[in-house]
């Protein structure tokens, strides 16, 4: 890796006291600040290992100059929700307070997930930069002062319909036994789009029986109606699992870095060139 460093297990502060680690992939060779990159994992939020997103997508996306950090969050059985999506609310916090020894552009974040991780990341983008989930008050939130907000989202196999999901049995102790509508509603993506939403990227396999791809098109669908600008990426034949075989995890990051080149990195420098 010549052209990246990467740093592992950097423990990032989340709220009321927790610490949650992650592995930090940087352009080697860059000068000033990079766009920066949090990518989170699945796991059906009762795993949530990130440690072969490095691999798959933090040194391919350094390589192609973002600083992506991959990083995990709460679980079931570490936390009720919604400490899932308050931590991830916290690590984009932690990213724009750190910005300088990171080396990222505060004005250039974007966020991204796989399956669960990709319903966190879609739950973030709707309340995109708000403080709706940031935490319990002032004292267990930290960096308080800096915004959550994205300018990107991405989300690969995304469970983006939470409500078929957190009513089933196995994740009642994971929401608290409240599964009422409003609850659901406030945790759900595809039911809180809103003109504020980010640009978004939607990537899946149309053999996915874990998190059905028809779910990615009913979001596809609302972002569309909003006006929200969307890619939408599928691949025939594939199942949930399929990002991580080397035959489909090289296109999916093209996909990641078109998309982003575009919308994070190309605002930026198309203003710079306008000034000059």
């Amino acid at each position: 890796m010549p052209n990246v460093t990467v740093e592992e297990n950097v423990m990032i502060p989340t709220t009321n006291g927790y610490a949650l680690a992650a592995d930090i992939s940087r352009p080697a060779d860059s000068s000033g600040q990079a766009p920066g990159l949090l990518f989170i994992p699945g796991g059906g939020w009762v795993t949530a290992n990130h440690e072969p997103l490095k691999e798959r997508y933090g040194i391919p996306m350094a390589e192609r100059g973002y600083v992506c950090i991959t990083a995990t969050y709460r679980i079931m059985e570490q936390a009720i929700w919604p400490a899932a999506i308050q931590d991830v609310k916290a690590m984009l916090r932690w990213m724009r307070a750190n910005a300088d020894s990171l080396g990222i552009d505060p004005e250039r974040i974007a966020l991204g997930g796989k399956s669960a991780g990709g319903h966190l990341s879609l739950l973030a983008a709707a309340t995109n930069g708000s403080t709706e989930f940031d935490g319990d008050g002032p004292d267990a939130v930290p960096n308080a002062g800096y915004s959550s907000r994205i300018s990107a989202v991405i989300g690969v196999a995304p469970a983006s319909d939470i409500r078929e999901y957190f009513r089933r049995e196995p994740l009642q102790p994971y929401t608290a036994n409240d599964s009422s509508d409003a609850a659901i509603t406030a945790a759900n993506p595809v039911e809180r789009v809103n003109s504020d939403y980010p640009p978004t990227l939607l990537v899946h396999g149309t053999d996915d029986d874990r998190v059905p791809h028809q779910m990615t098109m009913r979001m596809f669908a609302a972002l569309e109606e909003a006006g929200v600008p969307t890619d939408l990426r599928l691949f025939a034949h594939q199942d949930h699992m399929f990002d991580g075989d080397p035959q489909f995890s090289p296109a999916i990051v093209e996909a990641m870095a078109h998309f982003l080149d575009r919308y994070v990195a190309a605002p930026v420098l198309e203003a710079v060139a306008a000034d000059n």
